[in-house]
């Protein structure tokens, strides 16, 4: 009984009179200490990240200076245009392209919400302008454009605007003899722009082919996660096709895909080293090699 006095006594403050409580490292001078929640200090979001794969937990500064790839366990880590563009660019320096191009609904299409809001929310959330941005600069003093997709715009999805892009791109591309590459990271097709979206396979496919045609080099680079449309057309058609370390890449979804031939799939089934071993893709390149072999590869297509 004296033991549990004792005990809330120095729960509250009070000063402690046997050997035991003299002896403790620490106690609590003053009684009844408040602290107003207007003064508490909570701890900043966003300042802690967990690795989704090892459930290794860093800071965010110290993911970014590792190029947002897990120190521990190497998982490549989703990230936008803005991030890649400053990876890969010298300096980066750049020039965006067609930033002013925006989406429309002309087909006043509503599902859950008009597809308007969806696109008014996604540019107050995102500060894009859609899926897609298009840079030049130089990498490694060699001259190149880039077409990089937002996957945190509407799931980077393929709509009009992203294909009217590519195309103005691979334009601008044929204008200066500069090489192309598109950095896919996509849901599929836009649904709400319907059989428009659809349209863009065939329209960034026969714009890739004027590139083939005037032998200026198209390199794609498929991260996670590339599925649908981009699958279908652009993000198969690179001179060049690299897959980042672990990417998902596919036309369907692996549940959709044995939900049809009710079949189990094989282990690591859609992921870049499965469609690396397959053929589907030439070589797979780790972010912090990146600029290195993009630089390598536009030296030996100049030579």
């Amino acid at each position: 009984m004296q033991h549990e006095e004792d005990f809330d006594a120095n729960l509250a403050g009070e000063d402690g009179h046997n050997d035991e409580a003299r002896s403790r490292w620490f106690k609590r001078i003053k009684k009844g200490i408040l602290t107003s929640t207007a003064e508490k200090k909570e701890t900043p979001d966003g300042l802690w990240i967990k690795c989704p794969s090892c459930k290794y937990t860093c800071t965010v500064l110290e993911l970014k200076e590792n190029l947002f790839v897990c120190p521990k366990c190497n998982y490549h880590h989703r990230i936008g245009s803005q991030e890649y563009f400053d990876i890969l660019f010298d300096n980066q320096q750049y020039e965006e392209l067609f930033a002013n191009i925006r989406s429309v609904d002309f087909l006043n299409f509503n599902d859950l919400k008009p597809y308007q809001k969806r696109l008014e929310e996604a540019y107050r959330k995102t500060g894009l302008n859609d899926s897609i941005s298009v840079a030049a600069g130089k990498v490694n003093n060699h001259a190149l454009v880039v077409c990089c997709m937002d996957f945190n715009f509407i799931g980077g999805s393929l709509g009009s605007v992203m294909g009217e892009k590519i195309a103005k791109a691979v334009d601008h591309c044929l204008q200066h003899r500069f090489p192309l590459l598109i950095i896919s990271k996509s849901g599929g097709a836009r649904m709400m722009e319907s059989a428009f979206s659809l349209m863009q396979l065939a329209k960034t496919s026969g714009k890739l082919s004027q590139l083939s045609d005037a032998r200026i080099p198209y390199i794609s680079l498929c991260t996670d996660p590339t599925y649908g449309g981009t699958t279908a057309s652009f993000a198969m058609l690179g001179d060049i096709n690299i897959g980042e370390p672990g990417a998902m890449i596919g036309f369907a979804g692996p549940r959709v895909i044995k939900e049809t031939i009710k079949k189990d799939l094989p282990p690591g089934f859609q992921s870049s080293e499965f469609l690396m071993d397959h053929g589907f893709l030439d070589i797979i390149v780790p972010r912090k090699e990146l600029k290195e072999k993009i630089a390598t590869l536009l030296a030996l297509f100049e030579s």
